[in-house]
């Protein structure tokens, strides 16, 4: 297929909204390594808010509630009333409307893609499912919605759905999908838990997947033993994609991802059961015919969105990767040699706030979201 380029970002601005105004608090003053940090409540009041997407154009960012609702947000604060036409989700645990992304030819066809947890497994069980839809010019209403993904079987009781989406350079799709909480699955190549997937936007298979043609094997599958991959991002400069994922009782990881390859769970996890009892399938740290993960976490921070700094406004934070925290409540800054993590740094510990989503803005600014009930969106740089 012709060689795409991801979609340029742009400037957010205010936009009308038919909902009133959040009055965002003062800027506040935090301390880094690098400087101090101000912190800018942009809207406050999301309902467990899981992933944004800048709009082109100076249109604001749309913004992904848990609970089902699609809103777009001005850099003022106001939010819209939710968009139309967003589809029914599976609202329950860890379920819900999750990610958000555009196309890459955005301008041209007005395509959005959401992941999300949908229902109809037996038991009132569930798994992801991704789809899109056009988004109207006036930003109200999302048209022609239409799956092009879903998760088989629906294993989850409400957890670990993953699911983060990715375009690369050439405009193929990333969905990482968690194993349900059914670790076995992870490993099960007839199955689509705890896997990397690959598709066209459409939803096709492309001919030169891993998998295609094998007896058994699902055919979207691009890598396996993952277990829950709620953070995932493009390399800006190599164009490769990056995962990090949670282990149980310890052992987040950051993974590169490669075609075809296994990352290990549950067979190799530097994790323990919560009941602090070991991983029944774990093998160790490592096994043999399994990739170990490029960097690790021996207590976990409860790892999810994940972005990659590549402007010019804070050239400190130039080659860094940013990555929220929803255990340990903080934003991780990670220092590279090359793509060998050589220092760590905890940021915005002071604000006691479960780190959803973090993505650079087309202003060189980080925007942060917070899951919780009354969920804040922040933008981020030094002073």
């Amino acid at each position: 297929m012709l060689r795409k380029t991801l979609l340029a970002t742009f400037c957010a601005s205010a936009i009308l909204t038919t909902a009133s105004p959040v009055m965002a608090a003062p800027t506040q003053e935090l301390k880094s390594e690098q400087g101090t940090l101000e912190v800018t409540t942009i809207t406050q009041g999301l309902d467990h808010p899981w992933a944004l997407a800048f709009l082109p154009d100076r249109q604001g960012m749309l913004v992904t509630e848990r609970p089902g609702n699609l809103r777009v947000v001005a850099a003022d604060g106001k939010l819209s009333s939710p968009i139309n036409g967003v589809p029914k989700v599976w609202a329950k645990g860890q379920g819900g409307l999750l990610d958000v992304v555009l196309s890459p030819d955005f301008k041209q066809d007005r395509t959005v893609y959401l992941s999300y947890a949908e229902g109809g497994g037996e038991g009132d069980k569930a798994g992801t499912a991704v789809g899109r839809g056009q988004l109207s010019e006036d930003l109200t209403t999302l048209k022609n919605f239409k799956v092009i993904f879903r998760q088989e079987p629906k294993l989850s009781v409400g957890n670990h759905f993953g699911s983060r989406l990715v375009f690369d350079r050439d405009g193929y799709l990333f969905i990482t999908l968690g194993e349900n909480n059914d670790r076995a699955t992870a490993q099960d190549l007839d199955k689509l838990q705890g896997k990397v997937v690959r598709i066209y936007p459409d939803g096709k298979v492309p001919d030169d997947n891993p998998f295609v043609g094998q007896s058994g094997v699902r055919p979207e599958i691009w890598s396996y033993g993952q277990r829950n991959p709620q953070g995932a991002a493009l390399n800006p400069w190599t164009g490769v994609l990056w995962e990090n994922e949670h282990g149980p009782r310890g052992g987040d990881e950051i993974n590169i991802i490669e075609r075809g390859k296994n990352y290990g769970w549950p067979m190799a996890t530097h994790g323990i059961n919560y009941s602090g009892q070991p991983i029944p399938e774990s093998k160790g740290k490592a096994t043999e015919g399994t990739v170990a993960p490029h960097h690790v976490w021996e207590k976990s921070p409860g790892l999810s969105g994940m972005a990659f700094y590549d402007a010019d406004r804070f050239k400190v934070w130039q080659h860094n990767v940013f990555i929220g925290a929803l255990v340990t409540q903080e934003l991780i800054r990670l220092q590279f040699d090359g793509d060998r993590v050589v220092h760590e740094e905890r940021l915005m510990g002071e604000l006691n706030k479960r780190i959803r989503d973090v993505r650079q803005g087309p202003d060189g600014y980080l925007y942060v979201l917070t899951d919780e009930s009354d969920g804040a969106l922040y933008k981020v740089g030094l002073k």
